[in-house]
């Protein structure tokens, strides 16, 4: 094995891998023109109401839900590249079709194929980026491009806030983000197609048995070799949905993902923003600046940990994502219990630990989800695994606000610090729970 110091430079991703990563950040810089914006626009810009805003985001969840549930097969059954070149040009023609709407039914047009495209490209991207980059480089592939996402997500944003301060119209500015948003997925598909593999698989020698030690549901995370074998042509045959949650890690990783969006992800993009500024009296320059300190955070922080990442089991790994989620609302918690009066280098200091700390965990979890994900699905259902995550994850991004915000009206400042931290180490009992299953 290389030693560990020398892991992070001598594993090269490949230029596969740099170029997906590179149309995945400018297809997120894309998202971050627009989705802000989105029930703003349809509702007061294009005068539509709140009833089509509400029926575009309906819409989007219906067509996102059903386009994963079909995707997944579909990727399993052929290639995980054409299902997500399809889903990359639904998300080309539903942003593009945002741009001249002003009716009800370009609206929900827009959101079906929005919907679609995110259902059918979360369920394939997994297997896109596992097949662009080596094994031993899986958990710091799935790290960079959660930082990439992030990135591109963040420069869209504050390009958009330059294009709309200096538009005269909002809306005629708007429709020329959306058409972008819709270009920019454009080099997403073309090289989502380039990457994918051009050889037939080669045919597997020896017999059955070699295959039968190939990791699968269920398997120890320490199962298997560290040599990828080239997987079969894919049949279609694999593991059911059923059957995936039926195992019970796959089911505990499952349930572990949405726990993370609800208890982590949504809250520091939702509800911290307004604890912060309504609870505790923290200016707009200074919320912005603890948001920008998170994002800036995983940039710095990947090339400083990976080493360790790649040391740590990989239900190690995740299960360590919300104990630092739980340590940073810790710092929050200072931050609220020092109040007004202390000093703004201890007070703002805790709320950068806590962006700092938190972007450690993204980290964490970035890092081992997404290689348990494959280890425990087996190569002929990665595609529906992959399309089970994305369920959960879009359970627990449409639950977790509502519930992050409710805290906030109905607790003090340190009060929802405090719950926010209980829900860290709730999702920490799944993440325990898992680790002592995988291990059993």
């Amino acid at each position: 094995m290389t030693a560990l110091g020398e892991t992070a430079p001598r594993t090269p991703l490949g230029r596969r891998f740099g170029l997906l990563m590179g149309a995945l950040l400018l297809s997120s810089l894309g998202n971050g023109l627009c989705f802000p914006f989105t029930s703003i626009y349809i509702s007061q810009l294009l005068g539509l109401g709140g009833r089509a805003a509400g029926g575009y985001f309906i819409a989007m969840a219906a067509a996102s839900f059903a386009a994963a549930l079909a995707g997944g097969p579909l990727a399993d059954r052929g290639s995980p590249h054409r299902v997500g070149a399809l889903g990359g040009a639904a998300l080309a023609i539903g942003y593009a079709l945002l741009a001249p709407a002003d009716s009800v039914a370009l609206v929900l047009a827009s959101g079906v194929c929005v919907g679609a495209g995110f259902g059918l490209f979360y369920a394939s991207i997994v297997g896109v980026v596992d097949r662009a980059v080596p094994e031993s480089g899986r958990r710091a592939a799935f790290a960079i491009r959660h930082i990439v996402n992030n990135a591109g997500i963040g420069l869209g944003s504050v390009v958009a806030g330059l294009a709309l301060h200096g538009a005269d119209t909002p809306v005629g500015a708007l429709r020329w983000l959306y058409l972008a948003n819709g270009l920019a997925a454009l080099p997403l598909i073309a090289v989502i197609l380039g990457v994918r593999p051009r050889t037939r698989p080669a045919p597997t020698t020896g017999c059955p048995a070699d295959h039968a030690a190939e990791p699968h549901i269920g398997a120890s995370p320490a199962a298997g070799g560290k040599i990828r074998r080239t997987p079969p042509e894919p049949s279609g045959a694999g593991p059911t949905y059923r059957t995936l949650l039926r195992a019970r890690p796959m089911a505990l990783l499952i349930l572990a993902q949405a726990l993370f969006a609800i208890v982590g992800f949504t809250q520091i993009e939702a509800t911290v923003p307004l604890l912060m500024h309504d609870r505790m009296a923290v200016t707009l320059g200074w919320v912005s600046t603890v948001v920008a300190a998170n994002s800036f955070a995983l940039i710095a922080l990947q090339p400083l940990l990976r080493r360790h990442l790649e040391r740590l089991p990989e239900t190690v790994g995740l299960a360590a994502g919300p104990v630092l989620w739980a340590i940073a609302f810790g710092c929050g918690l200072g931050a609220a219990l020092a109040g007004e009066t202390a000093p703004a280098a201890v007070r703002y200091g805790l709320l950068l630990a806590f962006a700092v700390v938190f972007a450690a965990g993204e980290l964490m979890y970035s890092s081992a989800f997404y290689p348990l994900l494959l280890r425990w699905s087996g190569e002929e259902a990665v595609g529906r695994a992959s399309a089970l995550a994305s369920l959960a994850w879009n359970l627990g991004t449409a639950s977790g606000p509502p519930i992050g915000l409710f805290v906030v009206a109905h607790a003090s400042a340190a009060g929802s610090w405090l719950t926010l931290a209980l829900g860290a180490a709730a999702a920490f009992t799944v993440t325990a729970a898992l680790h002592s299953r995988a291990g059993a």
